[in-house]
């Protein structure tokens, strides 16, 4: 499902524009990014939390010219689907079948 489709399906459901319902998914992306960018996590009870990780420094190598090379210390981005999310997706009925 693409953000297109999501905005339109809370657009039939919520009978808000779509406009006005694009805008309110725009910022609420745009709060997630700009506080993690902060280092603040984003906990959406019942969902899941959207958490910065530290990847701690490491040695990598580069097979093909056979040297090391150093990451250094980084931040990612993680999310963490709450325990009643995963179980009702578990138990969900499933009309597609997963790639794997």
């Amino acid at each position: 499902m693409t953000k297109a489709e999501i905005i339109a399906e809370i657009s039939t459901k919520t009978g808000i524009e779509k406009v006005d319902v694009q805008e309110t998914v725009e910022a609420f992306f745009k709060v997630v990014k700009t506080s993690m960018v902060s280092g603040e996590n984003v906990y959406v009870r019942g969902f899941g939390s959207f958490v910065v990780k530290k990847r701690a420094k490491k040695t990598a190598r580069n097979i093909s010219k056979n040297t090391a090379i150093i990451i250094p210390e980084h931040f990612v981005p993680s999310f963490k689907p709450a325990k009643t999310f995963v179980e009702k997706v578990k138990s969900g009925n499933k009309t597609k079948t997963a790639k794997a």
